[in-house]
């Protein structure tokens, strides 16, 4: 297992040194344009198998189906999260699926790869200009159209949310549209957006009804996270007590993550469940999420509840939710105190 991450992150060092020079001219990302243009296929490559990766693509998606409505699109995806995803988005039509451990799946790693070279698509898109799979498959991918995903500087001037993960892409496909001859779209970037049911939103609200048993609004935490980002028990037992305190009116519960751990000791109501969807779900039926930066609080996000992101490790202008008033908060410079004049500021809207 050791030996087999040992090569993994080897194998990353090297594909990305063989890579990042792919797509960098401009006459491969914008070919000659000659008349009228139709896009009716189109190929996002985003090879990566993290929640909070392939939801920062839905945005994009969006956009894409916004923009051409009758197009049919592919994702060129790593792991099994993606039909779950985007199970509910009517232009996504097919999903490759690269294995999340590819020397124990070769069969299947080559031929999602032989299948992704088999189409002929109009537009492929690479959402993460620093992804070698993303460049490769952009590369071999048929298509008229590649969007490698480099940076545009004269985007990055004039929109200062430019650096945003989800962001970036679409700004980068409205710039490559104007080379249509499509007008300029300055309309606000869609949210991340899991496009839940009325169904699924109902069966939500009675597992939190059955969870907190009684009529009053929820806010909902969730105290784990991986790594450095994990903020230690001390921190969230000081803010929790500080929640229960402020918002006596409300209930407070806490969404457990698959290992089953809680810094709060397990003293709030939990729930967990192993369908993403239905955790979603619950989300929003609260009135606020409160996490750190994590998978699980970008699925807060594409569930539509308000979102509050902890960062004291990762960069909140990449990362911060953005959608319903929204917002990343840097805990290095900002305490306790102040992260409930913020909280105040969301709950009274």
């Amino acid at each position: 297992m050791i030996a087999l991450k040992k090569i993994n992150k080897y194998r990353r060092i090297i594909m990305r040194a063989l890579t990042r020079n792919i797509g960098r001219s401009s006459s491969d990302v914008y070919p000659e344009i000659h008349g009228e243009v139709t896009i009716k296929r189109v190929l996002i490559s985003r090879p990566n198998d993290r929640l909070g990766n392939l939801l920062l693509v839905t945005p994009l998606v969006l956009e894409v189906a916004s923009t051409f409505p009758d197009s049919k699109i592919d994702l060129f995806v790593r792991g099994g999260l993606a039909p779950t995803l985007f199970m509910n988005y009517k232009n996504v039509e097919h999903i490759f699926q690269l294995p999340k451990k590819p020397f124990e799946n070769i069969v299947k790693y080559l031929r999602e790869w032989n299948g992704l070279l088999k189409n002929q698509y109009d537009l492929v898109i690479n959402v993460d200009k620093n992804s070698s799979s993303g460049r490769i498959s952009t590369q071999y991918a048929h298509a008229r159209f590649k969007l490698f995903g480099e940076e545009n500087r004269e985007t990055s001037l004039k929109q200062t949310d430019a650096e945003h993960v989800a962001k970036a892409p679409v700004y980068y496909f409205r710039n490559f549209l104007t080379r249509l001859g499509v007008p300029v779209n300055n309309k606000p970037i869609p949210f991340l957006d899991l496009k839940l049911t009325t169904a699924e939103i109902a069966e939500g609200e009675k597992i939190l009804k059955k969870l907190v048993n009684n009529d009053k609004k929820s806010i909902c935490i969730f105290t784990y996270a991986t790594g450095s980002k994990r903020y230690p028990a001390i921190w969230w037992e000081n803010f929790y007590n500080r929640l229960i305190m402020q918002y006596p009116q409300y209930n407070i519960i806490e969404m457990l993550p698959k290992e089953n751990v809680s810094q709060i000791s397990f003293k709030a109501p939990t729930f967990y469940s192993n369908d993403l969807r239905q955790i979603a779900a619950v989300f929003a039926n609260t009135k606020v999420f409160i996490g750190a930066d994590s998978g699980i609080m970008h699925l807060a996000s594409a569930s539509g509840v308000p979102t509050v992101g902890l960062f004291s490790v990762t960069d909140a202008n990449r990362y911060q939710p953005y959608n319903n008033n929204s917002v990343g908060i840097s805990t290095n410079n900002t305490d306790i105190e102040e992260s409930i004049k913020i909280l105040d500021k969301i709950l009274v809207e």
